[in-house]
């Protein structure tokens, strides 16, 4: 568990505020964890499944809080595209936003989520007061932090990222090698079927 915060180590963790440089290191990610970048998402199948605007998600890369890890834009006319850890950190993002932890605090925590392995994603919790961001892996961790009165709200990762699953699984990908258009498995998009039975 780490803070975002002032830096104060809580349940003597290392802080979160680090930055990436600064950061203890992480054994790497192993071939099991390895994000899937076979598959990217549009900007509006971002924004659906993070539950954003057209136009956060733009400011958004455009300032480099959560930038699209698949394929940037290039020019007018160019499609972002965001691996689906991005559509996770978009919408704990938007909830961070919505609690009114600072931007500066945000930067941090997304870095963090960035930093670490799938694995890790998935058993993490971040809490906050408003101010000050914690991780937390265990639920003991959660607890210590309640009982310290410092903990106002939580995110559980894993949760996150089984609702952006969910979510993009009824929207459209694209598959980087062929472009493809892959068609979710939403019942109310027979056009959309049929348009990729077509091509």
């Amino acid at each position: 568990m780490g803070s975002s915060g002032d830096g104060t180590a809580v349940g003597g963790a290392v802080p979160l505020r680090q930055s990436a440089e600064q950061a203890p290191s992480r054994p790497p990610t192993t071939s099991g964890e390895r994000e899937n970048h076979t598959v990217g998402y549009r900007g509006p199948t971002a924004c659906a499944a993070a539950g954003i605007t057209y136009r956060q998600l733009d400011y958004w890369a455009r300032t480099g809080l959560v930038e699209p890890s698949v394929r940037p834009a290039y020019g007018s006319g160019t499609q972002r595209l965001y691996s689906f850890r991005d559509v996770v950190v978009l919408k704990i993002v938007k909830r961070l936003l919505d609690t009114g932890v600072s931007l500066q605090n945000i930067r941090t925590a997304v870095r963090h989520l960035r930093a670490g392995g799938l694995t890790d994603l998935a058993q993490m919790t971040l809490m906050s007061d408003g101010a000050t961001v914690y991780e937390c892996t265990s639920p003991d961790e959660v607890v210590d932090l309640l009982q310290g009165g410092q903990g106002v709200f939580g995110i559980a990762v894993g949760v996150v990222w089984r609702d952006v699953e969910g979510a993009l699984s009824e929207l459209h990908g694209e598959r980087l090698d062929t472009g493809e258009t892959l068609v979710g498995h939403n019942p109310h998009d027979e056009l959309a079927r049929r348009r990729n039975r077509a091509v």
